[in-house]
């Protein structure tokens, strides 16, 4: 995948709230301003959103189905999906590959996906094994990439070299957890198994499950919803963090979510960071980040602060 196939805009629509926290109707409604903004790509997988009660997973990719299906733009967009979230051992078995892309079609309406992803390694399954798996998506025009998702360096490079040996196309793209109180999932290890075999990095989580907006702050934030249960784990690194955004926010009048994400766009490592939306304010949020540009010695100041 080249990255300016990104689609003018450096920012890929995180699909995961979509038939879930954002019904149809806003997800159409995001889904259209998004596309009127420029953007061109949308990330779901098969397992959004399974965690809801009474949810199977799909929901997700219907409503970017029926959405790409009304208003005729599947050759606009570029579609992302991913499978084999839980890790399973021979999750990512040549059959199983074929067997779930081909449901993840039947949902998203359309006959090929631009980039479908390991959600999850598989550590039974041989590489190669899977690289063939892939390989055959990719020559039947099923897909037109294949990426990996919350992968170590070790793995990826091993994956990598397990595709070449084998005449394979590798992994193009990886998604990993990557933000500015979470930097262990994309060490100087994986940066630099990506700048060597050139591959795209699409982090998620930009906003931390919503920390980096600055709204967790006092013990009563946390017990609030479950997001804030999940925003506990960046406590530790947030206090050294929020101060210097908070100092940031003042200069330039931006909000907290605008300066994490123009941080993420700021790092040469990154080809455009994944973000979600349940509204249109929090679409014009994440459409304000992409147009705010840091200057050097303020990234330097919020990469510094989390060491």
């Amino acid at each position: 995948m080249s990255h300016p196939a990104i689609g003018g805009l450096p920012l890929v629509l995180g699909g995961n709230v979509f038939g879930w926290t954002a019904d149809r109707d806003a997800s159409f409604a995001i889904l259209d301003a998004f596309h009127a903004a420029g953007g061109r790509m949308i990330d779901t997988a098969e397992a959004y959103s399974v965690w809801v009660p009474g949810h199977r997973g799909g929901e997700s990719e219907a409503v970017i189905g029926e959405w790409l299906s009304s208003r005729g733009l599947r050759g606009e967009m570029l579609i992302a999906t991913k499978t084999n979230v839980m890790g399973k051992p021979g999750g990512l078995k040549p059959e199983k590959l074929a067997s779930h892309l081909a449901r993840s079609l039947e949902r998203l309406q359309t006959d090929y996906v631009d980039l479908f992803y390991a959600h999850r390694d598989d550590p039974e399954t041989p590489q190669d094994e899977v690289a063939q798996g892939f390989q055959a998506l990719l020559d039947q025009g099923l897909i037109q990439e294949a990426g990996a998702s919350n992968f170590s360096a070790e793995r990826l490079d091993s994956a990598i070299a397990a595709a070449r040996q084998i005449g394979a196309r590798p992994y193009s793209v990886l998604q990993n957890q990557h933000n500015l109180v979470h930097r262990e999932s994309f060490d100087p290890a994986l940066q630099a198994v990506c700048a060597r075999e050139d591959v795209a990095f699409l982090p998620f989580y930009g906003l931390a499950a919503g920390y980096l907006t600055g709204k967790y702050r006092q013990p009563e934030d946390f017990e609030a919803n479950q997001r804030g249960q999940r925003c506990k784990d960046f406590i530790g690194k947030g206090e050294k963090i929020l101060p210097v955004m908070d100092a940031i926010a003042t200069e330039t009048g931006a909000s907290l979510a605008e300066i994490a994400i123009a941080w993420l766009l700021a790092q040469p490592d990154v080809t455009a960071p994944i973000a979600s939306a349940v509204n249109l304010d929090q679409l014009n949020m994440l459409l304000r980040a992409v147009a705010l540009k840091l200057s050097g010695e303020q990234v330097a100041r919020l990469t510094a602060a989390y060491d």
